[in-house]
């Protein structure tokens, strides 16, 4: 009774940051990046927590507990990439104080038609990222209260499209921040409590096969790691929520700074949730592996702390899931609705009307992707193959001033999708280099072609 309280209570507080958030929001331009105020440690807080999502999560210990802690290594990969971003692209991010999307860079860059693309492709992949964190939400309410999967989505989805549709940024912002700390507090918690219930990490090296534990010994798992980690390296690169963090800050270097630490956090959480699914693979070898971490929590974990850390697991889905939800809103409105009404001019206010109710019905739209597919980690991996072949090369290309033609902006993104496909085909599931990968491949030599004939004229 006292784990459900303080759920209750965790639930509540949710809807009260949602209601004070979206005070004195009057406009579109405040829903999608409130007043570009945002200090390093919430920016950092925001960015941390919408990253670190179900999949990387819940499917990492699933991953971990079926085939090992290949995934959580390769998850570095995201880090990594992280790093980058925080390092060479946020300090860049200056000439963009003016946009709400990636698809008013792409627009500014290429043109009116590349922005509509870009807005289809951010919807695209909202939808799908966002399956997977609605997919996670059923799993935990399914796992830890018995209730079915669909009632468990229904009830923690409800709550997030409350708050990110009535207070938007500032909303997701302020809960994301909540959010973080219970993250940060509760990976460890479960992982440490495990242990110990295990009376120490000598029973896991003695049960866990050392495969398991240390893919680097065999050739087969160096190469499946590289893959992994490419994959992630690649996968959410400049995706729209991160992208719109880019424009939020009070001034660049706190962006920089908030991004560099943020990508330092992800490392030892994902590493962590890795672990957790080693250890309930030391429990039992026969559960369902997505049932990892519930079934740690439920063994290991004493009353009272066990509800603070389900709190920890549902912020987790919670804070990934709005910023997608927010995300994909956003595009719709600001990229696809200009070309749907092309002879209507909507103001501010109109566009906070309709960006509310496209919050409303996009959060609809994941949660039947999440009841088609299985696997939380495969939605995200699905979910790339719409977003990294096609648009991430012109993108950074024309963040780096690297401006190709708007002739070169399709030929990069039909490249990339063209060898995604073929790569999809041909490719065994044995391969290093997966069809996301070698499309980016693609895409960035059609990059080098494109400048080399059409130079840097935009060509508008």
């Amino acid at each position: 009774m006292l784990d459900i309280t303080i759920i209750g209570c965790f639930f509540f507080i949710n809807i009260l940051i949602g209601i004070y958030g979206s005070r004195n929001i009057t406009t579109f331009s405040e829903y999608s990046v409130w007043k570009r105020s945002f200090g390093s440690f919430t920016l950092c807080a925001t960015v941390t927590a919408s990253f670190l999502g179900g999949g990387y999560i819940m499917g990492n210990a699933a991953k971990a507990y079926s085939i090992g802690l290949v995934y959580a290594f390769g998850l570095l990969g995201f880090s990594l990439k992280e790093l980058l971003v925080g390092w060479f692209i946020a300090p860049r991010m200056q000439q963009y104080n003016d946009c709400h999307s990636v698809g008013d860079i792409i627009g500014r860059h290429y043109g009116h038609k590349a922005k509509l693309i870009t807005g289809i492709f951010s919807l695209l992949v909202c939808i799908g990222i966002l399956g997977s964190q609605v997919s996670a939400i059923g799993a935990m309410f399914s796992l830890f209260f018995n209730l079915k999967p669909e009632l468990g989505i229904l009830i923690g989805f409800s709550v997030i499209v409350f708050y990110s549709s009535i207070a938007g940024m500032r909303g997701v912002v302020y809960t994301d921040t909540f959010q973080f700390f219970l993250i940060i507090i509760g990976i460890p918690l479960i992982l440490i409590f495990a242990i110990n219930s295990l009376g120490g990490w000598r029973l896991v090296v003695e049960t866990v096969p050392v495969s398991k534990l240390n893919p680097f010994i065999s050739s087969s798992g160096c190469w499946h790691f590289v893959a992994i980690f490419l994959t992630f390296l690649f996968g959410e690169v400049l995706v729209p929520p991160y992208v719109q963090r880019l424009f939020m800050a009070k001034s660049i270097q706190q962006t920089k700074i908030a991004t560099v630490i943020a990508s330092c956090i992800s490392a030892p959480i994902f590493l962590m949730a890795g672990l957790i699914g080693i250890v309930a693979f030391t429990m039992n070898s026969n559960i369902d592996p997505n049932a990892s971490i519930p079934y740690v929590i439920n063994q290991a974990m004493p009353s009272g702390v066990k509800g603070l850390v389900i709190a920890g697991i549902i912020s987790v889905i919670m804070s990934s899931a709005s910023s997608f939800l927010n995300a994909g809103s956003i595009a719709f409105t600001q990229d696809i609705l200009p070309f749907i009404f092309a002879n209507q001019d909507h103001n501010q206010h109109q566009k906070l009307g309709i960006v509310r109710c496209v919050s409303v019905i996009l959060g609809l739209g994941a949660m039947g992707i999440a009841m088609s597919v299985d696997s939380i980690l495969d939605i995200l991996i699905y979910s790339y193959s719409v977003w990294t072949p096609v648009l991430v090369v012109p993108l950074i290309a024309a963040i780096f001033g690297r401006k190709l033609s708007v002739q070169g902006f399709y030929y990069c993104g039909v490249t990339g999708v063209v060898t995604t496909i073929a790569a999809n085909l041909f490719l065994t599931a044995d391969s290093v280099l997966s069809a996301n990968v070698l499309g980016v491949l693609g895409s960035f030599i059609m990059l080098l072609i494109s400048l080399k004939f059409y130079g840097n004229s935009l060509g508008i």
